[in-house]
């Protein structure tokens, strides 16, 4: 069984438009690697029997910080929680990232709300000199910007160009390819997005390791909700993002149309 927490909030803030971030008192350290998330049962509303997968932000000591997007309502119940209310929890949950001991210089792309796991990343691994790229559709959906800032070079992207260049994080990195030396590739974002990154790595012999965005149930593994499709030999097989991943090497993943 996976270890459930009731974790104290301390704070529950609107960081950017839609953007919310979550701090919590998990009662010990928790052991999380980066690239991990936790499924939080949503409070006020007992109907809600699924619980939703945050992924994990930051971990200082026995603080856990999560950011996540209004997308339904029970988000938006999510965003009503006030300091001080406990949260039923479960994890960290999932296979995160893990950057070998011969990495020292690297890439991080993150689009959009995908952006949050990315930070906590960088902050783990203070040895690697990170390139960071951020993509957001406009400025008013940018968050952490400052925070990347502490833990690398960042290039901001925009769509419409409010902010930073205009255009796509996976632009700014297919040109940086051609010049730096990197060892290893993280990202996380919209699947457009690791479409692009995907096209952008292509006759790269660079390790290249995405997190997946999918909608899962029992966070477990137990009800395939969330699989995604993993090069097998000459075929593929199915693998479950929640159990499995949600990070895999994404020259393994098949992106369908």
């Amino acid at each position: 069984m996976k270890e459930l927490t009731l974790a104290t909030v301390l704070s529950n803030r609107r960081i950017a438009q839609g953007i919310y971030q979550m701090r919590l008192d998990w009662g010990k350290a928790p052991a999380a690697q980066p690239g991990q998330y936790v499924h939080v049962k949503i409070p006020g509303d007992s109907g809600r029997i699924l619980r939703r997968p945050i992924s994990i932000c930051r971990v200082e000591g026995q603080v856990l910080t999560l950011v996540y997007q209004l997308v339904g309502e029970g988000t938006r119940l999510l965003s009503l929680v006030s300091p001080g209310q406990r949260l039923d929890c479960m994890g960290p949950l999932g296979r995160g990232f893990v950057v070998e001991e011969t990495v020292n210089r690297a890439a991080v792309v993150g689009g959009g709300i995908g952006a949050a796991p990315l930070l906590e990343l960088v902050a783990a691994y203070p040895h690697v000199a990170f390139d960071i790229f951020l993509g957001f559709r406009t400025a008013e959906l940018a968050y952490d910007v400052a925070e990347f800032k502490r833990y690398g070079t960042v290039h901001l992207y925009t769509d419409d160009g409010s902010l930073g260049q205009k255009g796509f994080a996976t632009q700014g990195l297919k040109q940086a390819l051609e010049a730096a030396d990197y060892q290893a590739v993280y990202a996380c974002g919209p699947q457009p997005m690791l479409k692009s990154l995907q096209r952008a790595m292509q006759g790269s012999d660079i390790p290249c390791y995405a997190s997946l965005e999918e909608r899962m149930a029992c966070g477990v593994g137990a009800c395939l909700g969330c699989v995604c499709k993993i090069k097998a030999g000459d075929g593929w097989q199915h693998q479950r993002v929640c159990a499995d991943g949600p990070v895999f090497p994404l020259s393994e993943v098949i992106l369908d149309d």
